[in-house]
């Protein structure tokens, strides 16, 4: 799997390019600086030539066995237990006791306090992931060769997003992280499918190793995760949602949790928002400056709005769409950053200034009262379902079902 030579790719910045200055009131908020110390550097470094080492043996052996035989006993044990399998081979049943061994620090009551928050944000969480999260990742090219590669979101743009966010409804549902609920089996779909891409990746001459390390790395997984939790609370908190220390401990939970089972190194699981912001800055010093797969991928992201189904006022409503997620965007990112994925420059920021102050009023004021809490997070719930069902539009829901010209497609 991995490449002979496991020399430093050049995507990542040199050590000392990393020492930026700590401004005193960062330094009180963290307890340290944000520049990492050289074996920090030497760690994350080293995470860019590091797969999921449990499941790519798992795919290792699954192609020796016969992929198409291997793959319905993956399934089963998927849906159903690796026990649910007479004899079960020996890699598969290690595999899924692993997965299947809830971890000692996994706290339920936690993990259900993040759900319930994450629903009563309603839309505002999706505008984060996408036009932050998302669109800003687009901006580190380093990240981007696989998903070019791949086709991900450069083509069929608005399936690949659909798919995203139907992970994130999943893992998001009140009981979906339990063993065999919608999102444990999402997530472990996703990384066996991530899994056939880094394997198929590794291989092809185009990849370049040197420059860019192993595809879809340990740190890049890692660069994922904090997306969906660090990210994602602050920018919840810029669009006006306030958050208590018990959310915040929350979300960084469901996404721990979630990420775990995605693959992620135990090693790089934090629990708090500080924590992950030192881990987020570190292991965006990996990552290379924006190139043209920033300007594809951040176009096409842009245009997906288009291409959204709705039951009235469709044309209009995917022009509103259209522009209000470029305005969340120069929100968030800037004039200079949007220049740089290749979208308009004279966007203003109006959608986010006019809805923030209402916003904060409107959660506010229902987030104390127990009934009309309860009625924010049903409502908050059901816009999420409707924004994804726009997505998807006629085409099934689900996830990713790779077809011929993907590199994950298992003939």
């Amino acid at each position: 799997m991995q490449p002979s030579h496991l020399a430093i790719p050049t995507r990542a910045r040199p050590f000392a390019k990393t020492q930026i200055h700590t401004p005193r009131w960062l330094r009180l908020l963290l307890g340290r600086d944000l520049a990492p110390s050289y074996p920090e550097y030497q760690r994350v470094l080293a995470a860019l030539n590091q797969g999921d080492q449990p499941m790519d043996d798992l795919i290792d052996w699954m192609m020796q066995y016969g992929i198409r035989d291997a793959k319905p006993l993956f399934e089963q044990a998927l849906q159903h237990g690796h026990a649910s399998i007479a004899d079960c081979p020996a890699p598969l049943r290690e595999f899924f006791m692993q997965v299947e061994q809830v971890p000692a620090w996994l706290d339920r009551q936690l993990l259900a306090d993040g759900v319930r928050f994450m629903h009563g944000t309603g839309t505002t969480a999706t505008y984060v992931l996408r036009d932050l999260a998302l669109m800003g990742g687009y901006l580190l090219s380093g990240f981007n060769q696989s998903l070019v590669m791949t086709g991900a979101l450069n083509h069929g743009t608005s399936r690949r997003i659909a798919e995203t966010g139907q992970w994130w409804i999943d893992c998001t549902e009140p009981d979906g992280l339990q063993l065999f609920g919608a999102g444990y089996r999402s997530t472990l779909h996703v990384r066996f499918i991530h899994a056939l891409v880094r394997r198929n990746l590794a291989q092809k001459p185009e990849w370049d190793h040197a420059k860019w390390g192993l595809p879809l790395s340990q740190i890049d997984m890692v660069s994922t995760y904090l997306g969906f939790s660090v990210v994602m609370l602050g920018g919840l908190r810029a669009l006006g949602i306030p958050i208590t220390p018990r959310e915040s401990a929350g979300v960084m939970h469901v996404w721990k949790y979630a990420c775990w089972l995605m693959g992620v190194d135990a090693c790089w699981l934090v629990d708090g928002e500080r924590d992950g912001l030192v881990l987020l800055r570190h292991a965006l010093m990996t990552q290379s400056q924006p190139d043209w797969t920033s300007r594809e991928l951040g176009q096409a992201l842009a245009q997906e709005p288009k291409q959204r189904e709705y039951p009235q006022w469709q044309t209009l409503r995917r022009k509103l769409a259209y522009q209000q997620h470029l305005s969340m965007s120069r929100y968030f990112l800037g004039r200079q950053k949007m220049q740089k994925l290749g979208l308009p420059t004279d966007v203003t920021a109006w959608f986010p200034l006019l809805s923030t102050p209402f916003r904060f009023v409107h959660y506010s004021g229902r987030r104390v009262v127990p009934a009309l809490r309860s009625q924010l997070e049903q409502q908050g719930r059901d816009a999420q379902q409707n924004a994804l069902a726009a997505t998807f539009g006629a085409k099934p829901r689900g996830l990713i079902q790779p077809d011929a010209n993907h590199p994950a497609h298992v003939a």
